[in-house]
């Protein structure tokens, strides 16, 4: 069975309940006076409710109204937001401007409105000090805790620790800030040349 309703001739039903293309109710007809009144009104017989005892069909243009459903189910996925998760690798014994580095990626990964996924790493020996690996993470999310929260706490995972930060700030809310900042530099740019 196919999720398109059936139109016009495919109705193969003895009588419908007739709906007018402006939404008025007609009443329980046959399906032949039916087909004749949207061959007047030159539009379509389209079945909408299969269903239903007898079932429901409405005087439409059929085109128009795929098109319109085409454009509203375009416009839901333009709306929805996918949301990334991005990691970032830590050794225990990292050195302090590897972690002001690591940590500036993790800034901006939450400030854009993206998951974090903090892994670190642990070899040979340092598998027993797994105090070492979660108390960077304790580190790390304090440091940016005014940007992100810890989504999930640092558990062991085998050779590795895992912590997970979510962004305070929704996507939408980030790009919507990040256009309106490069909306401003621009126009500050255009006040200095015009100066």
């Amino acid at each position: 069975m196919s999720a398109e309703p059936r139109i016009n001739d495919r109705i193969r039903v003895p009588e419908v309940r007739l709906v007018g293309p402006n939404g008025e109710q007609v009443g329980i007809v046959r399906v032949e006076d039916a087909l004749r009144l949207a061959a007047e009104a030159d539009l379509d017989l389209v079945e909408v409710a299969p269903m239903a005892k007898p079932p429901v069909a409405k005087l439409m243009d059929y085109g128009k109204f795929k098109y319109e459903n085409a454009m509203k189910a375009r416009e839901a996925r333009k709306n929805q937001v996918n949301t990334v998760i991005k990691e970032i690798k830590l050794r225990p014994k990292i050195d302090p401007h590897d972690y002001g580095t690591k940590k500036g990626h993790v800034e901006r990964f939450l400030s854009a409105g993206d998951k974090v996924k903090v892994t670190i790493m642990f070899r040979g020996r340092e598998q027993s000090r797994p105090e070492l690996g979660f108390r960077l993470l304790q580190r790390l999310a304090e440091d940016v805790q005014e940007l992100g929260f810890v989504e999930s706490a640092p558990k062991q995972d085998g050779r590795n620790m895992i912590m997970v930060l979510g962004p305070t700030k929704k996507k939408a809310e980030a790009r919507a800030e990040g256009r309106r900042r490069r909306e401003q530099s621009q126009s500050d740019q255009t006040a200095t040349a015009e100066a």
